[in-house]
């Protein structure tokens, strides 16, 4: 069975740092891309960056490169998502997924194009 199990979102005060875990089983982690998506209410799910699990290649939406880092450990099977000077606006659910073969769908933001996706985790930033 496919699982994306997403932790460490909780509540966070504005300019404070968050640390998402994305832990995969049940398919081969390294024949996969993995990439993590926000949504925030009452807007569409975007995408925040993608990370290549064989090369560690990286893509990052323009908005949020300079405050968030994608990484992933294939020993674990996990991939992260480091948070820093979290904002207000960043409050959102946010989802990592799975793309097989290189994350051209998560490079283009076709969120329709993943191949698994996790249930969530809530991040609240308070001003």
């Amino acid at each position: 069975e496919v699982q994306l199990v997403e932790s460490g979102g909780g509540l966070v005060q504005a300019g404070g740092s968050l640390r998402l875990s994305c832990a995969a089983s049940g398919f081969s982690f390294d024949d996969y891309s993995m990439g993590w998506f926000l949504q925030a209410p009452g807007k569409e799910r975007e995408r925040i960056s993608c990370i290549s699990t064989s090369d560690e290649s990286t893509y990052y939406a323009d908005s949020l490169k300079d405050r968030f880092t994608i990484s992933s450990d294939e020993n674990k099977n996990t991939v992260y998502l480091q948070m820093s000077n979290l904002k207000p606006e960043d409050t959102a659910v946010y989802y990592c997924a799975a793309e097989r073969g290189f994350y051209s769908s998560c490079l283009m933001g076709a969120s329709y194009g993943m191949n698994y996706w996790g249930n969530g985790t809530l991040v609240t930033v308070s001003s």
